[in-house]
């Protein structure tokens, strides 16, 4: 089967001075209207990036944010997205904020099949806490935010293949790539916020390294743009997709507005898969 895959990287395009309910109301309006541009180029699954509706927060501690969390899946964004899956038939990836209950939070991963039905979640599991190359008090404070995950590495199955979902920070271990391939995914997807300086490097290798050493589709998505008041660096884009054999078949701009689209075919599993596991 081939499978016309995407990855949406797109600038926030509010300052964090902003009041919530405008950044996830700006945030959604363009994601929607991506979606339909995505829809419009027969994209059969589709990825969010990190975070999607809104900028990347957790550059400062403040516990107004807090207010953006949504439970999922019965919140209002997860609720619109099963309607644009179902209306576009397409497999849409949607990390958000979750609020589990009251004070416990997550970084989080929908996971919408293309007739609209939730098929489950996956919520980061390695939370970074680390200081920014920017000056001042911003960083990639996260542990402020986000309990880690509790769902373990889940694969699902949907209309157009056997999804995982690993996030952002999740891709520097690769014990849990390794528990995805084992649960038979075919794609994976890494939705992220990664700023230039800080792994540049490692965005083109690791990732590739994960489709080598287990035999699937990675499709590695970074957000594009700085991020005022907190500028703790250029989110440089270039979303990916790789092969099963680390080769990239496609490659999105740096710090562009993009949808990245590929046309993977899972029958490159089957031709990988022995030359990892002779008899």
């Amino acid at each position: 089967m081939i499978v016309r895959a995407g990855l949406l990287q797109l600038h926030h395009e509010l300052p964090g001075e902003q009041d919530i309910a405008a950044h996830k109301r700006a945030a959604i309006e363009k994601h929607v209207e991506w979606i339909k541009k995505a829809a419009a180029q027969s994209v059969n699954v589709l990825c969010l990036q990190e975070l999607f509706f809104a900028p990347y927060f957790a550059a400062e501690q403040d516990r107004q944010w807090y207010q953006a969390a949504e439970a999922v899946p019965d919140g209002p964004t997860v609720t619109l997205m099963k309607t644009l899956a179902k209306n576009y038939h397409m497999v849409l990836i949607v990390p958000l904020y979750e609020e589990a209950m009251a004070g416990v939070y997550y970084n989080t991963a929908a996971v919408i099949d293309a007739d609209g039905t939730y098929l489950g979640k996956f919520r980061k599991i390695h939370i970074p806490q680390v200081h920014g190359s920017a000056p001042g008090a911003y960083g990639f404070w996260e542990k402020f935010y986000f309990r880690p995950g509790n769902l373990g590495y889940p694969v699902f199955d949907t209309q157009w293949g056997k999804i995982g979902v690993y996030i952002c920070y999740d891709r520097h271990f690769p014990e849990g790539a390794r528990i995805l391939g084992l649960h038979g995914a075919e794609i994976v997807f890494n939705p992220s916020a990664t700023t230039a300086g800080h792994a540049d490097h490692l965005w083109h290798i690791e990732q590739a390294a994960h489709a080598i050493a287990n035999g699937y589709f990675v499709g590695a998505l970074n957000r594009v743009g700085e991020e005022s008041p907190w500028n703790i660096g250029e989110f440089f884009g270039e979303s990916y997709f790789c092969d099963p054999e680390g080769r990239t078949v496609a490659q999105g701009p740096r710090n562009h507005d993009a949808l990245v689209t590929a046309d993977l075919d899972l029958s490159q599993i089957r031709q990988a898969l022995p030359v990892l596991c002779p008899s």
